[in-house]
């Protein structure tokens, strides 16, 4: 069987040929050697392939992550602007009904603009002590009308900016019930 042989064309070399001519041998021993090149950059275009695209899911989260919390040292500096607000507006009982409507619509604005920001507030009275979220300041002693741990005043709210906490809530809560 000779290489102009359509039947060598179409089924390839056989073995016996292959073994009794050196060129074929050779030639063969070069396709498998280009075969198993094409082989190895196959299988490393496709490893090429799924680390940019990992990369490129990577830097996708890290834009959304900077994103989402772009605002975070501003609102982080807001958050005395919003316990003075609150503490004047306790405060202005006495004073003329025109100046704690002033201080809460400030406040109303400023809550606003900062929940649009994806800030939300934390103030769990009458919920249970959650150290997540919490900060316990004190206990007070347990009464008949909560359950042990649940908060009772709060002294400072807490802030969570689009679910990552952004300050804890200060807090007195129940005494949990001691084991015997």
């Amino acid at each position: 069987m000779h290489k102009t042989d359509p039947d060598w064309i179409r089924n390839g070399p056989d073995e016996t040929a292959a073994t009794d001519n050196p060129e074929i041998a050779a030639l063969l021993a070069e396709l498998e050697v280009a075969q198993a090149e094409l082989m190895r950059l196959r299988e490393e275009h496709l490893r090429e392939h799924a680390e940019l695209e990992n990369q490129r899911k990577r830097q996708a989260r890290e834009v959304e992550m900077s994103r989402k919390f772009a605002n975070e040292r501003l609102l982080g500096s807001l958050l005395p602007v919003f316990d003075s607000l609150e503490a004047g507006i306790a405060a202005a009982h006495g004073e003329s009904a025109s100046v704690r409507e002033g201080l809460q619509l400030t406040l109303r604005q400023l809550t606003k603009a900062a929940t649009d920001s994806g800030m939300t507030t934390i103030d769990p009275i009458g919920e249970v002590f959650n150290p997540e979220h919490h900060q316990a300041i004190g206990m007070v002693p347990n009464t008949a009308e909560h359950a042990p741990g649940t908060v009772t005043q709060v002294h400072q709210k807490g802030y969570l900016l689009n679910e990552r906490l952004l300050r804890p809530a200060l807090e007195l809560h129940l005494e949990w019930m001691k084991a015997c």
